[in-house]
């Protein structure tokens, strides 16, 4: 019983922060940190796949916060929970990474208001409320050999090509066009 508790659990958190379809037959985890670069110049190409995919591909987003490198990782994975919290998960992660720059708790407080949230959640001690939540996804990143940031797997696979529109659609199988419809 106890396993298949954990198979239930580990199937919700796999669904928590999706992006897209959740139906589609294709699934990229991202495994990402708010304040790397990499991860920000991933975002618009990740977001033109999903979007371009007529439903076939959808995104789901681990913390990885590289708290030694980047100083404020851990505190914009914890602003971004606690955003989600508050239904808004993926507009704060849009204003994470448009402002990489910025991302010290005055600055998350006011991307807070712009959201229309409850800022006293967003940053400080209320904001270690979801330190679990970015620790489970930093654990199971380390479990699946990730080392760096972005981290891309295609349904379960690592991926380790360019993070290109091009080569992520070439890597779902949705680079082929589909035959033209017959005229009647």
């Amino acid at each position: 019983m106890a396993d298949e508790e954990e198979r239930e659990h580990d199937n919700e958190f796999a669904f928590r922060w999706s992006y897209g379809n959740p139906e589609a037959p294709f699934t990229i985890v991202e495994f990402g940190d708010f304040e790397c670069p990499y991860c920000g110049a991933a975002k618009p190409v990740l977001h033109d796949l999903i979007e371009g995919s007529e439903g076939q591909v959808r995104l789901i987003w681990r913390h990885f916060p590289l708290f030694t490198v980047h100083p404020f990782a851990l505190t914009a994975a914890l602003a971004a929970e606690a955003a989600g919290n508050q239904g808004a998960f993926w507009p704060m992660a849009g204003l994470l990474f448009k402002n990489q720059n910025s991302l010290d708790d005055a600055s998350i407080v006011r991307y807070g208001k712009q959201l229309d949230l409850d800022t006293d959640q967003l940053v400080g001690d209320a904001a270690q409320a979801y330190a679990s939540a970015v620790r489970a996804d930093y654990v199971e990143g380390i479990e699946a050999g990730v080392h760096g940031t972005p981290t891309l797997f295609v349904n379960g696979e690592p991926y380790t090509d360019a993070v290109t529109v091009k080569d992520l659609r070439e890597a779902v199988g949705l680079s082929r066009r589909r035959a033209p419809r017959p005229l009647r």
